[in-house]
């Protein structure tokens, strides 16, 4: 059974999350505010965390800021109507993915469901070789990567991210190739998550600058992986 962390502080919407998920065969924690959440998130280790926005004592985007440091559990992030601004917070910060108040029951359990199951499912869904062109190496078993020998820490969709890019080293990917293979995501719905997932990626890895980075943006195109000396 796997377990849930609802951080929502409105007690109405809380309690019909905890309905619905339990329901659905979730077991579910909830926390009223950011600080008690991020409290409940470090002590029980849950599988996916949605939350709120607008928390007191801490928000949401301090909570998520806080779990990105220490954890690569799936974050599903419920935003105010209309606010475009916060779902691009939101994927910029390291969100997998989002949701807009007010919400369908069955919309909310389908993104739930494909959160938990990239995260269980995504080492499996990749060959079980080792990628190594001397920059990088990419271990798909143990989960690791390493950029010149240093080790970094990626959440499981950054993973998959890099791994479809060094896995198709030299072709270019559109968002839309990428949204299949790291988010299975087929529909292409929400291309921007694309873009701010790979600016993350590159300063996780140390290559902020899109000049010096092996991971080019084709303009009108996507995104291609160079491997070191430039060959495809």
């Amino acid at each position: 059974m796997s377990r849930l962390l609802v951080v929502e502080d409105d007690p109405d919407i809380a309690l019909a999350l905890r309905l619905l998920f339990s329901r659905a065969g979730y077991e579910v924690a909830h926390a009223a505010d950011g600080r008690s959440g991020l409290k409940e998130a470090y002590a029980e280790h849950p599988d996916l965390v949605v939350l709120d926005v607008g928390l007191p004592e801490m928000d949401g985007w301090q909570v998520l800021e806080r779990l990105r440091d220490v954890s690569d559990v799936p974050v599903l992030v419920l935003t105010a109507h209309g606010q475009e601004a916060e779902k691009v917070r939101g994927l910029r910060g390291g969100a997998d993915d989002y949701l807009t108040k007010p919400f369908a029951n069955n919309e909310l359990l389908a993104r739930v469901e494909a959160l938990l199951r990239r995260s269980s499912s995504g080492q499996n869904s990749w060959a079980s070789q080792v990628y190594d062109d001397g920059l990088v190496h990419l271990d798909p078993t143990k989960r690791r990567v390493y950029v010149k020998g240093e080790e970094k820490r990626l959440t499981p969709t950054e993973f998959r991210l890099l791994n479809a890019l060094v896995r198709h080293a030299g072709a270019v990917l559109s968002p839309n190739q990428l949204l299949t293979q790291a988010w299975d995501d087929p529909t292409g719905i929400g291309q921007e998550r694309v873009k701010f997932a790979v600016l993350r990626l590159r300063r996780k890895l140390g290559w902020s600058d899109p000049d010096e980075s092996p991971i080019e943006s084709v303009r009108g195109f996507g995104y291609r992986y160079r491997r070191p000396g430039g060959e495809s």
